[in-house]
């Protein structure tokens, strides 16, 4: 078993503890169907953990479930011991623990390497069992005041040990997300809200979404394989890369991060399409005639909406989606004080989160406060747009381009820190382009200090961002 393990990974170019991962990441499509079969709510409940564990057994080994406990005993301990304040003790808890397993395990070098282990399991883990905590204390606040986000995710009743547990590991969805709401797994698991059977609107059918999102996986591996020989990471510390022109050297800082990203997509097309065909991916039926099942809570990823980013506001939309919109719901909007508008700390607090949550590396930090500036350059040119009267279209068009090239230039320049994580490297690689993705987000910032625009012309639902 272990020699056709070792002939498989050989053939396809990774190592064998990530080919046992795939093979348990592909699983989860399966295992995710079967609990379709599953009788009873206590017994998918059961179904829903079980089998979680069982997947991170076979993939990481049985010291996984072991850290996996941890923060999920002291969530759910929290929880019963000190409700109103057990969402700020499981987060402290939850992300102490992981960046202690970053540090210990060393992850990121090992992701870089082509390794893995169960730090990336952990770190949705992490969130789901943070998000549980913070709705539950949610719940003893009254409702004026709240954010509709807690509103609707609140909790009014501390969940059994059963429904924690095939929570936070269903289905082996903790291995890649996408992260979902308590609220939302009882409801599913129950078949409640807009799960519930009606004679209006059948059960909406999975299969076509499924097929979908399996057939978009292997369009995106098949891209990610072709393109990782032509642009291999390991090009930035070779002395060829230094003896290129700066334009040569943007355009592979460019073809890098577009390469990478592809291996993200495969991955997150895999857990759409196990989220989607267990059901719990059901967000909702269209507006059209027929109407049509949505599976927006199954989505990590808009492809087309990453590559062809008008403004780097929308990036957290279509990118990470579900953490993006954790981070939005638990860290953003919970930092913006009552009767005032959120600003550059708020969203510059939300990225650093973030960067803790990826690890402590030098480029994760780098990378996402950066990112920080990079949104808050486009928020200018986009305020910039709002103020140009309809009539002078092919200024607002100037514009609407200005701001895409910004996006596609600095997006692309920041993600090699992302990818080559160390201090040493990720400063060399940004100053091989003259420091250029930081220098220009800096300079619309200031600029948008000194060239103030007018009232915005167009209607306020227009101002979406």
């Amino acid at each position: 078993m272990e020699l056709e393990m070792a002939s498989m990974a050989s053939a396809i170019g990774v190592s064998i503890p990530v080919l046992r991962f795939l093979l348990c990441f592909v699983a989860t499509i399966p295992v995710s169907f079967l609990w379709r079969l599953v009788p009873g709510t206590l017994a998918k409940h059961l179904y829903a953990g079980l089998s979680g564990a069982a997947l991170s057994y076979l993939s990481f080994g049985f010291s996984s479930n072991l850290h996996f406990l941890i923060p999920m005993a002291a969530g759910y301990a929290s929880m019963l011991l000190c409700r109103r304040y057990c969402g700020i003790l499981t987060f402290f808890v939850g992300f102490g623990y992981l960046v202690g397993c970053h540090v210990y395990y060393m992850s990121g070098d090992a992701w870089k390497e082509g390794g893995i282990d169960a730090t990336g399991a952990l770190m949705v883990l992490t969130l789901k069992v943070i998000s549980c905590a913070i709705n539950y204390s949610d719940g003893l606040l009254k409702q004026e005041g709240l954010h509709e986000a807690q509103k609707k995710n609140r909790l009014i009743h501390c969940p059994s040990v059963i429904e924690y547990f095939g929570y936070c590991l269903c289905c082996g969805s903790h291995f890649a997300g996408p992260v979902y709401e308590m609220k939302d797994y009882l409801d599913w698991t129950a078949k409640k809200g807009i799960w519930a059977h009606s004679e209006d609107k059948p059960s909406p059918s999975p299969y076509v979404a499924t097929s979908r999102a399996l057939i978009q996986a292997a369009i995106c591996m098949g891209i990610y394989l072709y393109l990782v020989p032509h642009y291999p990471l390991s090009r930035f510390n070779e002395p060829i890369y230094y003896e290129w022109g700066f334009w040569k050297r943007l355009h592979y800082q460019y073809m890098s991060g577009f390469t990478a990203r592809w291996k993200y997509y495969f991955i997150w097309s895999i857990s759409e399409a196990s989220v989607i065909i267990s059901g719990l991916g059901f967000s909702g039926w269209s507006d059209s005639s027929p109407p049509k099942p949505q599976w927006e809570r199954a989505k990590n990823v808009d492809i087309l909406g990453v590559e062809l980013a008008t403004s780097a506001v929308q990036l957290p939309i279509v990118w990470n989606i579900q953490v993006s919109t954790w981070l939005r719901y638990y860290v953003y909007e919970r930092l913006i004080q009552k009767g005032k508008k959120p600003g550059f700390l708020q969203l510059l607090a939300t990225q650093t989160v973030s960067a803790i949550w990826h690890g402590l590396y030098p480029g994760y930090i780098i990378f996402f406060v950066q990112s920080a500036l990079i949104i808050a350059g486009s928020r200018v040119i986009y305020r910039w747009q709002q103020a140009v009267s309809p009539k002078n279209a092919i200024f607002s068009k100037m514009l609407t381009f200005i701001n895409f090239a910004y996006t596609l230039l600095v997006l692309n320049y920041s993600c090699i820190g992302f990818q080559v994580l160390s201090f040493k490297e990720t400063l060399a690689s940004y100053q091989s382009v003259y420091f250029v993705g930081t220098i220009v987000p800096i300079m619309f910032i200031l600029m948008g200090y000194i060239i103030k625009p007018a009232r915005p012309v167009r209607p306020k639902a227009q101002k979406s961002q």
